[in-house]
């Protein structure tokens, strides 16, 4: 199959198209932009909507109601888009309506900076909404990744009705990879009986809803909810492993940091100290077992996070690892990016090099 050379927030926008989703629902900010761009120009090609709310909230609340009525949706936005639409996310989880979010980060507190960071990971895997609700988190490291991603997602969001973000830094929306096309793995996806689609005179109408008066019920809800994210753990936690047998120092990374991560091992190399990598494809859920299994080892002499902000994966590596290796920590906020020989003496002081 013949590579193709796309820009990453393009190639998003075009997977969705790829995965049927025919609705989108946003609101400009950098660096995503080119998501509603792209699919602004192309979703009517198709009979489909594109639609520039008036603000985040409207457009996640939007989201909301197509989700409802049983269609593929997707909304877009970065950083302070999609704090303001927390509210609307989390309705959606009561209400148990599949849909895919995507969050191109960009450098905070606040407005922050348009240039590249991960600082939103407490938001995206501990949820900025009330109540206790989950949601799965990719994180793609290449384009190909975003692409695949992304397709990947309108089928896990319908399998387990529930909302799905994929969680990118800002380079990855603007930087430019080749590609192939590829389809993702089919699932046995359920119907859709809850969908307001009109009643045609042969059933009751269906009422999407979130709201529980009745304390009682509202537990029995949650408790379905909770059996629900379990699932999602038992079967959707991903992530990959680079040089981890008999590695002396493991990196845990994800997204961009990843990429300067593996550049950080193969500068290790050449002093003759061995470094692997696990890289957490879904942040939630967290591959903690994975990581766990393998900072075991004899050899595996310190634990480094590296990541686009001050320090938030590493509450999950902490708590995966349970004090069995110390763990450090290597990372620059506001959209600065560590180099690889940074990366690799923060590695080397971690275990005295």
């Amino acid at each position: 199959m013949e590579k193709e050379l796309w820009k990453g927030n393009e190639a998003i926008a075009e997977a969705a198209i790829r995965a049927g989703c025919k609705y989108f629902f946003g609101y400009p900010i950098t660096p995503q932009n080119e998501i509603p761009e792209y699919l602004s120009a192309h979703l009517p090609k198709i009979g489909g909507c594109f639609l520039q709310a008036e603000s985040e909230v409207a457009a996640i609340n939007m989201v909301y109601g197509a989700a409802g009525c049983g269609v593929r949706v997707m909304t877009s936005s970065s950083s302070p888009g999609i704090s303001l639409k927390q509210e609307g996310i989390t309705y959606m989880c009561g209400a148990e309506l599949p849909a895919v979010i995507i969050n191109m980060m960009r450098g905070g507190p606040g407005l922050g900076t348009i240039q590249p960071a991960q600082g939103d990971y407490y938001q995206a895997t501990r949820g900025g909404g009330n109540g206790d609700y989950r949601h799965l988190v990719f994180a793609p490291a290449t384009i190909q990744e975003a692409a695949d991603y992304v397709q990947i997602a309108f089928d896990v969001a319908e399998q387990y009705r529930n909302p799905v973000m994929v969680l990118a830094d800002g380079m990855i929306g603007q930087m430019m990879e080749a590609i192939e096309w590829r389809e993702p793995e089919k699932r046995e996806l359920p119907a859709k009986p809850w969908a307001t689609t009109g009643t045609k005179g042969q059933r009751e109408p269906n009422v999407i809803n979130s709201l529980y008066i009745d304390p009682n019920l509202c537990a029995v809800h949650n408790e379905r909810l909770a059996a629900k994210y379990k699932a999602m753990e038992e079967n959707e936690t991903r992530w990959e492993e680079v040089n981890t047998e008999d590695c002396e120092i493991l990196f845990v990374a994800y997204g961009t940091p990843s990429r300067i991560a593996k550049a950080a091992i193969q500068l290790l190399e050449k002093e003759g100290i061995k470094a692997g990598m696990l890289r957490p494809i879904t942040l939630w859920p967290f591959p903690g077992k994975a990581l766990k299994n393998i900072a075991m080892q004899d050899s595996v002499k310190a634990v480094v996070d590296v990541e686009l902000s001050m320090g938030q994966m590493i509450d999950d590596v902490k708590i995966a690892l349970e004090g069995c290796r110390p763990v450090s920590f290597i990372g620059k906020a506001g959209g600065v990016v560590p180099t690889p020989y940074e990366v690799a003496a923060a590695a080397k002081a971690a275990i005295g090099r």
